[in-house]
């Protein structure tokens, strides 16, 4: 068997099938890997320098690793079997998996949803898209598991059998059109988490986003739908000043607004999303309410990460495409000076004008994307160019001042200038932190 990728879910992938008592090739167009000693003592070959999948009956792929790649369809033509990580690990499990997608929200809403089932008392594990890769659960699977599982669009084009009971869909807009061939091939790769369900299980779905209500069509799955805006007859809403759960013989209350810690109305469907799991699986409100009182987001999404000379500054790395960054640009009224940019996955940078018209004093771009935000923004908003992370924190705290904010919402992947969007968010916060102590000089 072959694993194609030896990022973390490659390696986890690799360790599980050897574990298994498989004959396991690991296969990385790098020529060297970190883990390379503790794999081969599991009796994991490795390929290193390019793929070449010749004498794979099983082939693995990592979501990092295209589907369409020639050695990938070569091996197809082959007759050779290809599935995903997760679609590996998932024919392993006891537990029940509850997985989560969508164009933005899912870390959040994921970590969320852990939290919520702990602290009520169940045996909960988070992973997949963060976290513990799926395949590195499956040995504490047990019957009582609950696998809470952040699913990209990445890993769900290569699901086979993936089945779960609870299929949340956050929001849905263009994304990974720089992998995915187009905006169909996208959506259908989301649509796939509910590919395999069936009259037992749950589809938890935005009734305000019409997307997602068009591909929850497909599930044979019950539905149960959440809105914080255009409000439902049934389900999750936002009524006098509570989240709460309507059904047509009663309503419950099952989180007040005011122990919400995260910063944007957009997150307030993340917790909601989280709650209405929460309750399907048996939940009681004081424990959603508590979990949701204890939750203080996740790094580099929505993260307050310092005041400077009456400046604030917000690191929103996780923002890598328009809707994301839209999202995080309308949490704030005015004073706004945004970093924009980086590696452009595709998608309408126009969608920015009006909020940014609205509320920014200027945008500060970066990376290889900047002639594509400029002339998105031409005559909307100033923009100004800047080299670097640390010349883009210096310009927009000058341009924000005396009372604004920096806020970093690239819009865009991190992959032309940093190794991932937490490296870029640390280093955010690190040039803050050089300005944080020398206004304190």
């Amino acid at each position: 068997m072959t694993v194609a990728g030896a990022a973390r879910s490659g390696i986890a992938a690799a360790e599980l099938l050897a574990r298994r008592g498989a004959a396991v090739t690991l296969s990385d167009v790098r020529p060297q890997v970190d883990e390379a000693a503790p794999l081969r003592a599991l009796g994991v070959r490795l390929e290193l320098g390019g793929h070449d999948f010749t004498g794979a009956d099983l082939l693995v792929l990592s979501p990092g690793v295209p589907p369409d790649q020639p050695a990938v369809r070569a091996a197809r033509a082959r007759g050779v079997a290809v599935i995903g990580e997760v679609e590996l690990a998932s024919r392993w499990l006891r537990g029940r998996v509850i997985a989560i997608t969508g164009t933005k929200g899912k870390s959040t809403t994921t970590a969320l949803t852990g939290l919520v089932l702990e602290t009520a008392g169940f045996t909960a594990t988070v992973g997949g898209n963060i976290g513990s890769p799926l395949s590195a659960q499956v040995s504490s699977s047990t019957p009582d598991s609950l696998h809470v599982v952040e699913v990209s669009s990445f890993q769900l084009e290569t699901i086979d059998t993936f089945h779960p009971w609870i299929a949340v869909m956050l929001n849905l807009s263009s994304d990974h059109l720089d992998r995915h061939p187009s905006v169909a091939a996208y959506e259908g790769a989301k649509a796939r988490i509910f590919e395999n369900q069936d009259a037992g299980d749950w589809a938890v779905v935005n009734a305000d986003d019409p997307g997602v209500l068009r591909l929850a069509e497909r599930s044979r799955a019950a539905r149960r739908a959440f809105s914080r805006r255009s409000g439902v007859s049934e389900g999750t809403l936002v009524e006098n000043g509570w989240i709460v759960d309507r059904r047509q013989t009663r309503t419950e209350r099952l989180v007040p607004l005011d122990v919400i810690h995260l910063l944007g109305a957009h997150l307030v469907d993340d917790v909601m999303a989280a709650a209405t799991v929460g309750a399907i699986v048996g939940a009681a409100p004081a424990a959603i309410t508590a979990a949701v009182d204890a939750f203080r987001g996740l790094e580099h999404a929505m993260e307050v990460v310092a005041e400077a000379g009456g400046v604030r500054f917000v690191n929103d790395s996780k923002a890598t495409n328009v809707a994301s960054a839209l999202g995080a640009i309308e949490s704030f009224e005015g004073g706004l000076v945004p970093i924009i940019g980086g590696h452009f996955k595709g998608g309408d940078l126009g969608r920015l004008r009006e909020p940014l018209a609205k509320r920014a004093r200027a945008v500060v771009s970066i990376g290889a994307s900047r002639p594509l935000v400029r002339e998105a923004l031409a005559g909307a908003v100033d923009v100004y160019d800047a080299a670097s992370i640390e010349d883009a924190v210096g310009a927009a705290f000058e341009l924000a001042r005396p009372d604004g904010v920096v806020l970093l919402a690239p819009a865009c992947a991190s992959f032309d200038m940093f190794r991932d969007y937490a490296d870029r968010g640390r280093r955010f916060k690190e040039a803050v932190a050089r300005i944080v102590r020398e206004r304190r000089s």
